[in-house]
């Protein structure tokens, strides 16, 4: 029986090339996870797990491995495109529950604007399910600090990654990616 994992890491990465799946292949070389079996999977960050740095992550890993991940892309060969992906993240206190990722692909976002999205998009799923109550119509920083404010959800973060498109026409790759290392 599988177990769930106790473990993840979040990691981004960009690649530029001629070809449209080797611009996805560069951007997984420079998140440091090109060499496993990548299977994506749902928006759900298990009870018990915890984030830890990228090095220790990878370094309980082995090449070929498959790994379960919560994967962001976005992709163009549009020059000059700007493109984002992100995850998001939101913990519960109650570590006996399970918490939510988000994946956001965007174009004409930055870093920051794609990941803040894709926080606040896991913690209202977060929120939904813990009965934190949130006005969907308020701005994002008025929801954050309710998300402070409830003391139900310890934690939320994002990474992202934006690039422009390549003035020559190249495929550009960025993606974004939640981790899951098994127990």
């Amino acid at each position: 029986m599988a177990t769930a994992a106790t473990k993840a890491f979040l990691t981004k990465g960009v690649g530029r090339h001629k070809e449209h799946l080797a611009a996805f292949e560069l951007a997984l070389r420079d998140a440091g996870i090109a060499q496993f079996n990548i299977v994506t999977v749902s928006s759900i960050f298990p009870a018990h797990c915890r984030i830890v740095k990228k090095t220790d992550g990878l370094k309980e890993l082995t090449a070929g491995q498959i790994l379960h991940v919560v994967l962001a892309r976005t992709e163009s060969n549009e020059p000059y495109r700007h493109l984002a992906a992100s995850v998001g993240v939101a913990i519960p206190k109650d570590r006996e529950l399970y918490g939510y990722l988000s994946e956001h692909h965007s174009f004409g976002e930055t870093d920051e604007q794609a990941g803040e999205y894709a926080e606040d998009l896991a913690a209202q799923m977060l929120a939904t399910i813990i009965n934190v109550d949130f006005d969907p119509d308020t701005s994002y920083d008025k929801r954050r600090d309710v998300w402070k404010l409830s003391d139900q959800i310890v934690k939320t973060q994002h990474i992202a990654q934006s690039a422009r498109g390549d003035r020559n026409g190249l495929w550009t790759s960025v993606i974004a990616a939640c981790v899951l290392v098994d127990a």
